[in-house]
Formats: C-alpha cells, sequence, structure tokens
C-alpha cells in the first residue's frame, strides 16, 4: 500500500471509530508499529487526528465514543488473558466478587465459572450470560450466585444509571474488579460514558478492595467522565507492555502488578 493510501485508511479509521490503536492499525495494515507511529506523526502534524498514547484520535475530541463489546472483545486477547489470569488468583471461595462491565472483566469471569463458589454481583450482561450458560450447560463444580444489577444499556452491555447505584449502595463486597477506558495520571480512572462513572463510583464504594483491570493501551487514554483517581485503587494489573514511565506513574498512587505477556 503507498503510503499515501495508508494515510487515507488511518484518516478513515479516526473518524469510524474515533480512537484507534497503533498495533490494531499495523494489523489491518500489514505493516510494522513504527511505520504507524511516523504516519500518526505526519498526519498528526497536517491537523488530520491527534496522537495519544498507543494509538490516535479525532483532534480536540475528550473521547465519548464508547466501542462496542464485540469489536473490544477481539482486541489483545492475549493481554487480557495474562490479566485474568492472576486476578483469578484473587478470588478464593465464599467471596463476593463485583465484575463491573468491560472486555477484561469477561476474560476474568470465563477464569472463574470453573473456579470457588462465590457471589458474583455484576452490571455487565455478558457477565451474567456466561454464568448463567455455565449453570445452564451442567458445567462441574460451576455453584456460583450471579447477581445482575438492573438499569439502562450501554453499548459496552453495562447496565448503568440511578437504579444500579441505588442497588449497590445496598450491596457490601469483598473485592471489586473493575474495567476501564482510559487511565491518566491527571484523570484517573475515565469512562466515555457518564452513568457508567457513576455507576462504577457506586461500586467502588460497596467494595473492600478495587482491583483495576487495564492492558498497557488504556493509559493516556481519557474518557470525558472520571470514574475516580489512580490512588482510589487499591491495585492495578496490567501487562508487560505498559511502558516504564506510566509504570512509574501509577506505582506512586498505588500497587501495580505487571504480568508478562
Amino acid at each position: 500500500m503507498l503510503p499515501a493510501a495508508r494515510h487515507q485508511a488511518i484518516v478513515d479509521a479516526v473518524q469510524r471509530e474515533r480512537v484507534v490503536r497503533v498495533s490494531d492499525l499495523a494489523q489491518q495494515l500489514g505493516v510494522s508499529l513504527m511505520t504507524v507511529r511516523r504516519d500518526i506523526e505526519l498526519l498528526e502534524e497536517g491537523g488530520r487526528l491527534e496522537r495519544i498514547h498507543g494509538g490516535a484520535k479525532i483532534p480536540g475530541d475528550v473521547s465519548t465514543h464508547e466501542p462496542g463489546f464485540e469489536l473490544k472483545s477481539t482486541q489483545l486477547t492475549a493481554e487480557k488473558k495474562a490479566i485474568a489470569l492472576a486476578a483469578a488468583g484473587l478470588v478464593h471461595e465464599g467471596m463476593a466478587v463485583g465484575f463491573s462491565a468491560g472486555t477484561t472483566t469477561w476474560a476474568l469471569a470465563k477464569e472463574l465459572v470453573n473456579g470457588p463458589r462465590i457471589t458474583v454481583i455484576t452490571n455487565s450482561v455478558r457477565i451474567a450470560d456466561l454464568f448463567h450458560h455455565a449453570a445452564a450447560a451442567g458445567v462441574p463444580r460451576f455453584s456460583s450466585t450471579v447477581i445482575l444489577i438492573g438499569g439502562e444499556r450501554t453499548p459496552s452491555d453495562a447496565l448503568v444509571g440511578p437504579i444500579a447505584t441505588a442497588a449497590l449502595k445496598q450491596l457490601h463486597l469483598d473485592v471489586l474488579f473493575l474495567g476501564v477506558h482510559g487511565m491518566d495520571a491527571e484523570a484517573g480512572f475515565t469512562t466515555p460514558n457518564l452513568l457508567e462513572a457513576e455507576t462504577n463510583r457506586a461500586f467502588i464504594a460497596a467494595a473492600r478492595k478495587t482491583v483495576v483491570l487495564a492492558d498497557h493501551t488504556k493509559w493516556g487514554l481519557q474518557g470525558i467522565s472520571t470514574i475516580a483517581a489512580l490512588d482510589d485503587a487499591d491495585e492495578v494489573i496490567s501487562d508487560s507492555g505498559l511502558g516504564s514511565e506510566a509504570q512509574r506513574q501509577i506505582s506512586e498512587s498505588t500497587r501495580l502488578r505487571v504480568v508478562p505477556v
């Protein structure tokens, strides 16, 4: 593909998705990560997009775009599985475990279907369905109780809003596994959905311990609404693609665990 055609393909992807990742573009275009980074730099100089950590976005956009679950579930699967395996070790028999919506928390749920008997509290339709189908299929050892919090459904299949928030205020969780759209030293953990931010804050308030599950591409991304500051999390689990400067900044605020992929 000639550079001009490649540049146009990148701009088209940014306009379509609003936020794109270097790794995804490299795979789609069949070129190296370095080539995509150089292309993004040139396109930023021309004002056609704005470079962010790990990708690019529409110039001046505050990231109110919320990608759908199907798209996100096909991205960075190895990183999400590694994070999920590490997080699964924190779950023990008899716990009340919260799962916010997201593809990384969904990956964790898949690891726990055959795990210890727990009470699952989630606002994720996908996670609730995963446990429901395991029970219906007679998966060996499956005996967990699942509580699905109600509310308004988002593109990422989260149930959010005042109904979800009111329900969470009545519950007490041993641990919450929180998925986020982005994380940043100044903005903290963010989401492009205002109601989801409110619901996730209620999740955090209900939990004794909050563990954020976020792959390395989430660093530097900012959704329009802050869920919590970095130091509001007890632990962040990310993958080895997370840069050294990002690791330093997160480690200054909370415990960070970086897992190999």
